[in-house]
């Protein structure tokens, strides 16, 4: 038993006993003797007045109040304080465990089932526990696989450029083509650090700028301008629907990177000769970006993770890109306090929703 198991006890025994004690003194004080009264006279005969002398003499008053219920109290108070203490020190015993098996990187360490059927707030204490040290596994895993991710990403480029480079030394006619070669890795190279880079800068909360109101019909027709390039080349169609009003208070260029990683993805699923829809719509308090294509979808049970770095569904290897753009958009949509979704078309196709507070004023 820990400390605090024998400070509960101490101090619920204390009490119980000091009340056991005092209800023994209580029952010694009113003891008949100590009353001062007389016990009821002997039956007298009719018209007969009772005399002082009729009264039988008052029993001797005990020195020492009664014993029994002093020591049954004590004995009773001894059991309850043992138990309750133990109610209170196990819990607590069972979460100082799971807190250091976490602090020695034990992040699967639970408290949940040493609580057992309580419901109260060690119980509580238990649960946030238990979700914090979830949510730290989750980080530190993601962490590792991004660190993980990132050098697997790289290492294919360099291994290319360190190729080139022996080429352009052993066979010197080629370096025009070896250049060119070069200069592509290392233009892919760039993009994957900026990318990299602008998820930190998110993840961190250190992404600055200033809030503004921002348009956001103005900002996605400047996107489809944009999207209608890539679109034409494959003969897709890219369709706007948007709302009347859609102004949210936001980053402009953060949004316009986070809305063009969408627009693009979608136009890279999508079958050529197909149809990207691209609209806004105002929600109760919040303004709606909705992108659907007509592409192959996801598989449900990888539907929330195309949103997480370097995560790419089984439909998306014969494409180009780090799995970095969803990611992207997902930490621009929480910065400005909106929520993503995405989920596959009945028709066929994926479909992805921005959600942001709209600013009425």
């Amino acid at each position: 038993m820990g400390r605090l198991f024998w400070k509960f006890f101490f101090f619920f025994w204390l009490a119980q006993f000091l009340t056991a004690l005092g209800v023994g003194i209580a029952i010694w004080a009113h003891f008949p003797s100590h009353s001062g009264g007389h016990p009821p006279p002997p039956p007298q005969e009719q018209g007969m007045v009772p005399r002082e002398r009729d009264f039988p003499p008052p029993p001797p008053r005990p020195i020492l109040p009664p014993l029994m219920p002093i020591i049954a109290g004590s004995l009773v108070s001894l059991l309850f304080a043992a138990l309750l203490a133990w109610y209170f020190a196990r819990p607590i015993r069972s979460l100082k465990l799971a807190f250091a098996a976490a602090a020695e990187g034990h992040l699967d360490a639970r408290a949940g089932p040493a609580m057992g059927t309580r419901r109260d707030e060690l119980a509580d204490l238990g649960a946030d526990f238990d979700r914090m040290a979830a949510r730290l596994q989750c980080l530190i895993d993601g962490q590792r696989r991004l660190l993980h991710d990132v050098s697997h990403e790289l290492r294919s480029p360099l291994a290319r450029l360190q190729a080139a480079a022996d080429l352009i030394q052993q066979r010197p006619e080629r370096t025009a083509e070896l250049i060119m070669r070069i200069s592509r890795d290392i233009g892919r190279m760039d993009t994957l650090v900026g990318e990299l880079l602008t998820l930190a800068r998110l993840q961190s909360g250190t992404q600055g700028g200033d809030m503004i109101a921002v348009d956001l019909n103005e900002l996605l027709e400047a996107i489809a301008d944009d999207a209608r390039l890539e679109a034409e080349a494959r003969r897709c169609q890219l369709k706007l629907n948007l709302a009347t009003i859609a102004t949210i208070q936001g980053q402009p260029e953060l949004l316009h990177r986070a809305l063009e990683n969408v627009v693009r993805n979608a136009l890279r699923h999508t079958p050529d000769g197909s149809c990207v829809s691209l609209s806004s719509r105002i929600e109760d308090d919040h303004c709606c970006i909705e992108v659907a294509d007509q592409g192959p979808g996801v598989a449900e049970g990888e539907l929330a993770a195309i949103f997480e770095p370097f995560r790419r569904g089984a439909n998306a290897d014969g494409f180009a890109g780090h799995g970095l753009g969803l990611a992207i958009t997902r930490r621009v949509v929480e910065h400005h306090g909106g929520t993503v979704s995405a989920s596959n078309r009945s028709e066929g196709g994926l479909r992805v929703v921005c959600c942001f507070p709209w600013a009425k004023d």
